[in-house]
């Protein structure tokens, strides 16, 4: 009979794992998976304690009753280093612990990142008596609901925790995890201020983080529903993505939860990173990677600012009224309604300052569930108005981003890069760049998935929804009059909003002059005004 499949924390299934199934009467029987991952074995109904082995992954014992209502899914974790701290967000004061997983003596710090990354404190070697005791647990099933919930399994005594208080300065944190035998894995940690401290807050984009994560096998891009049946054996056979024509991202009436309780790879840092290198990668040059580009860059033009995560807008730790500016950048593309609703309140009733360094924001709207979110994304047939059914995902069930951004995202110009062209130099975002219409400015950029200028990637453009008063100061130069819009709007009750359109702009504030002092003279205005 089948009983279940075995695969690993990416849902990839594994061949040849040897699996011993141990009833409460002490009688045992043997099986192996098969090349799906499929376990078989004709056994007795009753309790069962499965041992699993296989080499290159942790061992484990998982509990099963036979009959089983549905196959079981074994997971195992395989050797290396990883981890993230939990909770991911705090206050400075407050603790987090951190959860690592590694097979090997490992030595971890904890360092903050501004122009240049500075080492905090060390935390010391960290090993245990027993063989591979700093190897981490994953439960079966799909994880990626629910969490991997480490330091949970063999973590009974509270002195096997280990926990770390956040320091006094507001900012953004890496633990550096390196073993004896030279593995290296960073992960971030947000780390808000006790009480605000600067006149300016920066929003890391934590739920973008999470729905691109695709530990477990699933982010909002993979599996975005939920888990298939069966787990992955070879990605372009098995998953819609690859072998169906028809298939589109969201394209479902709902979506599983995705737990921020796992760690995040597509995150982390190579040690030897400086603020000034190219970002390279799929991923890197979206998520957390290029954030620390903008904090770098605010420290180095000495900018001062207060850090907190987009899940402390949320649950109101980010107090915007004692703020004179906020910004969000980079990719900041899922928000909760509440937060959206907040910001928008802030700006056009109580003359908050909006700054948009990215593209694609605020465009689809997820709620959240304890230590999970759930994404909204609906069922689409496309990017574009037609496919969606509307201006973005968040028009959908609320309204366009456009009403609050001045722009939303539009496919054209997706996945390439170009400069801006000056079209408003009249205005003062341009004052001290020398800047004159038709000028190109933005020519620089660290962004290396989609090079060739600050307008790139996803870029965001002037609609229907965008006020009235929104008034083009400059258009990225990206073909099929794809470029980013750069756009500033004035609200009656002394609010205003600056938008760039683009996720690449953040990755040229080190390099390039013109979109450094386009930037400052933004965030001066807005906090000194």
């Amino acid at each position: 009979m089948l009983i279940g499949y075995v695969s690993d924390e990416r849902y990839v299934a594994l061949a040849d794992v040897v699996l011993e199934f141990v009833n409460e009467d002490g009688s045992s029987w043997e099986t192996r998976s098969r090349a799906t991952g499929s376990v078989h074995l004709d056994i007795p109904a009753g309790k069962y304690t499965v041992t699993l082995q296989k080499p290159g992954y942790g061992a484990k014992r998982s509990q099963v009753s036979v009959p089983l209502p549905a196959p079981h899914q074994f997971r195992l974790l395989s050797d290396g280093l990883s981890g993230y701290a939990w909770p991911k967000w705090v206050r400075s004061g407050e603790s987090s612990e951190f959860r690592v997983h590694s097979v090997e003596p490992y030595q971890l710090e904890l360092w903050r990142y501004g122009w240049k990354p500075e080492l905090v404190k060390s935390l010391g070697w960290h090993d245990e008596h027993g063989p591979r005791a700093t190897m981490q647990v994953t439960p079966d099933g799909d994880y990626t609901q629910t969490g991997v919930k480490w330091n949970s399994v063999g973590y009974t005594n509270e002195a096997h925790k280990q926990y770390v208080e956040a320091p006094e300065l507001s900012g953004l944190y890496y633990f550096r995890a390196q073993t004896a035998s030279g593995l290296k894995f960073s992960f971030p940690w947000i780390v808000a201020p006790r009480t605000p401290v600067a006149p300016l807050a920066v929003l890391g984009s934590n739920l973008t983080w999470n729905s691109y994560n695709s530990f477990g096998g699933r982010s909002n891009y993979i599996n975005a529903d939920k888990l298939p049946p069966t787990p992955t054996v070879n990605s372009r056979y098995d998953l819609v993505r690859y072998c169906d024509p028809r298939f589109l991202t969201w394209n479902w009436p709902s979506y599983a939860p995705l737990s921020f309780d796992r760690p995040e790879p597509f995150n982390h840092i190579d040690f030897d990173t400086q603020i000034t290198d190219p970002i390279h990668g799929r991923q890197a040059c979206h998520l957390a990677p290029a954030e620390w580009r903008l904090l770098g860059w605010l420290e180095r033009q000495g900018l001062a600012y207060d850090f907190y995560g987009e899940t402390q807008l949320d649950d109101e730790t980010l107090d915007l009224q004692a703020y004179r500016a906020l910004i969000t950048a980079v990719h900041p593309e899922y928000w909760t309604r509440k937060m959206y609703d907040r910001v928008k309140k802030w700006v056009f009733e109580e003359g908050g300052r909006l700054i948009y360094l990215g593209g694609n924001g605020l465009n689809c709207e997820v709620t959240l569930q304890g230590s999970a979110m759930v994404v909204h994304n609906g069922e689409i047939t496309g990017l574009d108005v037609d496919g969606v059914g509307g201006e973005s995902r968040l028009a959908l069930r609320h309204e366009s981003e456009a009403s609050l951004l001045g722009v939303v995202f539009t496919p054209t110009g997706i996945m390439t890069g170009a400069p801006y062209e000056v079209i408003d130099n009249n205005h003062w975002a341009f004052d001290d760049t020398g800047l004159n219409n038709g000028d190109l400015f933005g020519t620089r950029s660290l962004h290396m998935r989609c090079p060739g200028g600050a307008s790139g990637h996803e870029t965001d453009k002037i609609s229907a929804s965008s006020p009235a008063n929104s008034r083009l100061l400059a258009k990225g130069l990206n073909p099929d009059d794809g470029g980013a819009e750069m756009v500033n709007f004035e609200t009656s009750n002394g609010g205003s909003v600056f938008s760039v359109g683009s996720i690449s702009w953040v990755s040229s504030l080190p390099v390039d002059e013109h979109i450094s002092q386009i930037t400052e003279n933004v965030i001066r205005r807005f906090i000194e005004e």
